[in-house]
């Protein structure tokens, strides 16, 4: 039976396996797409991607940085619970990805998975029971790299300075990742971020009544101080308050140039599994 790109896509959306692996399963089953999966399900290849439908919101981040500063790596793999992510199996992985994409200096996840790392992923999903997935890569080039991972592996930052020592590339990455600015300077901040927080200050209550000139002087100090707060250079150093980070790079003879911060999970919807509505729904079709 000849084997349709209809026949193929509909396997392969029922299952998640990669096109060519669905296409081989379908010649074999001749076309029969219900023994085809049940065929898969007994090589077990589809027990993994059964899983990838599975939220992998949890995981660690990791960095690497060349020795003599002059590019960096910072890697997010997730898992489904924070229990995997602390297991030596997954840490190992973790360590193949970090090292690859420093090696290739490659921050397409896509490109980077091909092959041998794909592989391990999905023996370790075999291994482990969890959906595991290489989520994000940032490859991050300056005269002078740093980063810092904290000591839970959940929240990293890397950062480029144009110039200045190791030590201090790595106290502004530090720094990045306890406070989250948004951007390196004041002027970076995008506008549709300034015209959102504008509109939030003249809808509170103190503004109520007020003349327009009045509103607009007091929204343009609110707004210097969002932008102060809110921009790398203008924070105070978060280990010494009495310096920003501005001026703890300026006395190295150097300028912040880019950062990057990860946060494992950030901006992942989470499903949330109410188990007392699912016996109960359970129950009830039952009966």
């Amino acid at each position: 039976m000849a084997i349709t790109a209809s026949m193929v896509k509909e396997l392969r959306e029922r299952t998640g396996l990669p096109m060519m692996e669905c296409k081989k399963a379908l010649t074999e089953a001749d076309g029969d797409i219900e023994k085809a999966i049940e065929d898969l399900r007994k090589a077990s290849g589809l027990k993994a991607a059964k899983k990838a439908g599975r939220t992998a919101a949890d995981g660690v981040v990791a960095a690497k940085v060349a020795e003599d500063g002059s590019f960096g790596v910072l890697v997010e793999v997730n898992s489904e619970t924070d229990f995997v992510a602390r297991d030596d199996n997954f840490k190992a992985f973790v360590e193949k990805v970090v090292d690859k994409a420093f090696a290739d200096r490659q921050q397409d996840v896509a490109a980077l998975m091909e092959g041998e790392l794909e592989q391990a992923r999905e023996a370790l999903v075999q291994k482990i029971g969890e959906n595991i997935g290489v989520r994000r890569i940032q490859v991050v080039e300056g005269a002078r790299v740093g980063a810092y991972v904290h000591s839970n592996s959940r929240i990293a930052a890397i950062v480029a300075l144009s110039g200045g020592d190791e030590e201090t590339a790595r106290d502004v990455a530090m720094h990045v990742t306890a406070v989250n600015p948004q951007v390196v300077k004041p002027e970076d901040m995008p506008e549709d971020v300034l015209e959102k927080e504008k509109e939030i200050i003249k809808a509170q209550p103190d503004m109520a009544g007020k003349p327009a000139e009045i509103v607009e002087k007091m929204m343009g100090g609110r707004i210097k101080k969002f932008l102060k707060e809110n921009s790398l250079v203008e924070q105070p150093f978060v280990k010494n308050p009495d310096v920003t980070i501005g001026k703890l790079v300026k006395d190295q003879g150097a300028e912040v140039v880019s950062f990057v911060r990860f946060e494992v999970g950030e901006g992942i919807e989470k499903e949330e599994v109410d188990f007392a509505a699912e016996v109960a729904a359970q129950v009830k079709s039952s009966s």
